[in-house]
Order: C-alpha cells, then sequence, then structure tokens
C-alpha cells in the first residue's frame, strides 16, 4: 500500500474511523533524530492523520530555567524536548517535568487526544492526565536494557492497568506478557520494502566491481550491550581476508572494548536515507548480538531490511529472528564465530540465490509498515467502539 498524501490519508482514515483522537502525543525513551526505527516509521504514517507531538527524555543544559524546545518534523510532527537545568533529586526533576507538561497541555488547542507511550517512565509526570486513550506500545523489555531503573517495572504494571490497548515490537514479547492485559496485540518488525530495494538496484549497476574485490559483511544499527563484540573480533580474525563494516553509534559500552581489527571498519551514524547506497555493496548482513536479558525479547527491525535490500542474513539464534526468518530458511543461524564463518563461507560460494531471494520477496510481500499502522489503526477503533458499547450498556 503506497503511503497517500497528508489529505488524502486523512479523510480516509476520518471515514473508516470516526471516534478517533486527533492528536497523538506521544512519550518515548528514543530520541527522534537518533537512529530511525519503529517509533519514527508508525508515527511518521499516522502524521498523514493525526498530528503527533513526540515528547522526548530531558537534557539537563538549561542556564537559568527550564522550558521546552520544539522541533518541527514531517509537516505534523512536533518534537518536544524537555531543557532543564542541571542537578536537583529525582523527585524534583518529575515535578519539573511534570511542571513543563501540565502547562503544555494547559495551553496548547489538542481538543481531543490519545497518549501513546514508549516508556512507563513518563507515567510520573503524566498520571494527572485523561485522554480519550491510552496506548502502549511495548517496543523492547526497557527493564532488561543496561542502566535501566529500578522503579521500571512498578511504572509498566501500572501503566498496563491504565492503557486501554497495548501492542509488543515482536511475537516473543507478547507471549511474555499477553497475560497481563486483556487487549493486547503483537506487532513485529515491518519494512519499508522500496526504500531497501535501492540496495538491489545500486548493486546491479556495480555488480562487476563488487564480484572482483575481498568479501564485505556488515552490520548497522546502534552498537551498545547486546552486541557481541567478541563474535565479531574473532570472525575479523580468522578471516582477514573479509571486511566488516559497522554503522551506528556506540552506546553504553566504553569504545576501547571494540575490536580494533585492521579489516574492521567503523563508519559511526548515517542516517536512514543514506542505508541503502552503504550496503549495497555488501555480501552478507549480520546481526550479532549476544544472548542476554536485553535481548530476549527483541524484534529486530533490521531483520527484514536486510532481506529486503537482498542481502542473505547470518544471526545470532535470537528468538524473533529464528522464528520466522530461520525457520523459513531466509537466514542462516549461528552461536559461534566457526558458525558464522561456515554460513558466510556457503553464501559466498552462491549456489541458490535466486531461489532464496525468490522465497525472501514472497515472504516480505506480507509484510509492510503501511500495512501495521492499517492494522493498528483498525484495533484502537475497535478498543474505542467496545469502550462505548460498554458504556451504554452500564
Amino acid at each position: 500500500m503506497k503511503l497517500l498524501n497528508r489529505t488524502t490519508a486523512s479523510t480516509q482514515v476520518k471515514s473508516l474511523y470516526k471516534n478517533l483522537p486527533a492528536n497523538i502525543v506521544c512519550f518515548s525513551h528514543l530520541r527522534w533524530d537518533f537512529v530511525f526505527q519503529r517509533p519514527q516509521h508508525l508515527l511518521t504514517r499516522f502524521a498523514q492523520s493525526f498530528r503527533i507531538f513526540f515528547i522526548e527524555e530531558p537534557i539537563f543544559d538549561a542556564s537559568e530555567q527550564d522550558y521546552y524546545s520544539y522541533l518541527n518534523r514531517d509537516g505534523n510532527i512536533q518534537i518536544l524536548v524537555p531543557h532543564l537545568v542541571p542537578g536537583g533529586s529525582p523527585l524534583g526533576v518529575t515535578a519539573r517535568l511534570k511542571s513543563l507538561f501540565d502547562y503544555f497541555i494547559e495551553n496548547k488547542d489538542l481538543a481531543d487526544y490519545a497518549f501513546w507511550y514508549y516508556t512507563p517512565m513518563a507515567l510520573e509526570f503524566t498520571r494527572k492526565h485523561l485522554p480519550e486513550l491510552v496506548i502502549y506500545d511495548c517496543m523492547d523489555e526497557l527493564s532488561a536494557f543496561k542502566f535501566a531503573p529500578e522503579e521500571l517495572k512498578t511504572l509498566e504494571k501500572e501503566l498496563l492497568k491504565r492503557a486501554d490497548i497495548v501492542f509488543t515490537g515482536g511475537q516473543s514479547l507478547y507471549e511474555a506478557k499477553k497475560n497481563q492485559h486483556a487487549n493486547m496485540y503483537a506487532f513485529p518488525s515491518s519494512i519499508d520494502k522500496a526504500h531497501f530495494e535501492k540496495a538491489r538496484q545500486l548493486r546491479k549497476a556495480t555488480a562487476g566491481s563488487i564480484n572482483n574485490r575481498q568479501p564485505k559483511l556488515g552490520f548497522y544499527g546502534v552498537i551498545d550491550e547486546r552486541f557481541d563484540i567478541e563474535l565479531i573480533r574473532s570472525i575479523a580474525g580468522s578471516r582477514p581476508d573479509w571486511q566488516i563494516i559497522l554503522i551506528g553509534p556506540v552506546v553504553k559500552i566504553d569504545h576501547a572494548t571494540l575490536p580494533k581489527n585492521a579489516n574492521i571498519k567503523y563508519l559511526g551514524s548515517k542516517t536512514y536515507q543514506e542505508l541503502p547506497a552503504l550496503i549495497a555493496d555488501w555480501d552478507i548482513a549480520l546481526i550479532p548480538f549476544l544472548l542476554n536479558e536485553s535481548t530476549r525479547f527483541i524484534s529486530p527491525t533490521k531483520t527484514p531490511e536486510y532481506l529486503a535490500a537482498g542481502l542473505p542474513v547470518v544471526s545470532t539464534p535470537i528468538k524473533d529472528v529464528v522464528n520466522p526468518y530461520g525457520k523459513n530458511k531466509l537466514v542462516s543461524i549461528g552461536e559461534s564465530a566457526a558458525d558464522f564463518i561456515e554460513a558466510a563461507e556457503h553464501i559466498l560460494a552462491g549456489k541458490g540465490r535466486d531461489k532464496w531471494l525468490n522465497k525472501v520477496d514472497a515472504f516480505l510481500a506480507q509484510n509492510s509498515w503501511d500495512k501495521t499502522c492499517s492494522n493498528m489503526l483498525r484495533q484502537i477503533n475497535e478498543t474505542i467502539e467496545n469502550r462505548s458499547l460498554t458504556s451504554i450498556a452500564q
């Protein structure tokens, strides 16, 4: 389904779903301009039909008084960043965030609005407000991440009680939480297929040069505590004639611990728009995640993105990669460096690639962020209608 222009999309959504709020106020632990992932994919599409206010976590850089900065994105999306004066107790910081948000709500002509939570921590400064709808898009098990606040689990329990509808970012996360809410739906990582298919077109245009150089294996994404540093170090050391390209910011881990092999290149952060060109000359894409609490329920968005780019993938046995991608033989699964090397060498031998790519395209044909958004809207509208019917019956 192609994205419609904003006026057409908004008209169609309103004609289908007459009870939806006009505004979405989103609370996120991720910054809009950090890495383009699930929140950005969803909200840029919802912005065709709603006004979006995306509220980030605070930055402690104000000199005299706390304030919000406002940044416009995509016309119908406004990013709000709380800038706080450094210092103060955690309770004091919460009170100041509450004051800023209360002022925003009281002075913004929002008419009707929904709250869309990515972080339960935002409950600390929003719980007094009564939106038309409360949506919790639980994209990860945040409590398992490094430096997660101790109170996050308690706040998530409260949010699950308040939420009208809950989405999860993967099937395994849904299975773990489905008994905690009666109106929960799994919406795993999806794909902007046309965007990543640009890499296939670029690869065809440069096929001769790609076939006459050393193999390139690559990864893009956040390089953090989930990233298997030793796996990459071992692959690079065992195959010095292979290039390993790593794209993305390094966070929450010491840069000094990263492998420094001559055949590893760190390209740093790149924009979403740059990715197809950057990965077009890769031979293989990697998902080198550790198996730990922080990766137990993840559903990497990069899996279908790599496949849409026409790249064979080798991944550690992340549950939501094994099923469905490994199970359907779309992705190779390995645990050790030896496993990764064996899988990569088989891929580089080039046997059965056309047949594999046909299977990939058939699988991805059922998968798109547009379809995900459409299905989410349908579930949201049904939630509102069911609530109205329950209210009438009472």
